[in-house]
């Protein structure tokens, strides 16, 4: 009973140079590793030049003018016309163009028009715009102004 129940099994001794050559086998040489490292800062790099890039393009190089618009309200003329009233602020001396629409019930757009303001010496401008539709609005609004 002096003998153990499992026997201790002692691993083989690697020959001088064998785990070397198991590296050069599978690729794990230091110029990989090298490889791999100069790879990955690479497109780290690349990935934040991209979202600078975008920063620039979509927020810093865009101007807004002051460029505002606010919905006074609208009158309902007839089943075919709306009048949509509003207020547009700008830079003083800036052309602004505004797309004005009306809704119906069910929100489809059933009249737009395109209006441009001349440039002016006042920021802000109250307009009227008449809207003609191809059924009885019951809103209306300005979709979006821009400055052309």
């Amino acid at each position: 009973m002096s003998e153990p129940l499992h026997p201790t099994v002692t691993a083989p001794t690697a020959a001088p140079g064998t785990a070397a050559s198991l590296d050069d086998r599978y690729g794990r040489t230091p110029d990989r590793r090298r490889r791999s490292r100069l790879f990955g800062i690479v497109a780290a790099i690349a990935v934040v030049l991209v979202f600078v890039a975008w920063v620039v393009w979509a927020g810093l190089d865009q101007e807004s003018h002051g460029l505002d618009n606010t919905e006074l309200g609208y009158t309902v003329v007839s089943d075919h016309r709306t009048v949509v009233h509003s207020q547009v602020s700008a830079d003083p001396g800036t052309e602004v163009r505004c797309a004005v629409q009306v809704l119906d019930k069910s929100y489809s757009i059933v009249g737009w028009k395109e209006v441009t303001l001349p440039a002016s010496e006042q920021r802000t401008r109250s307009i009227s715009t008449a809207v003609n539709t191809t059924t009885r609005g019951v809103t209306g609004l300005i979709h979006d102004c821009w400055v052309p």
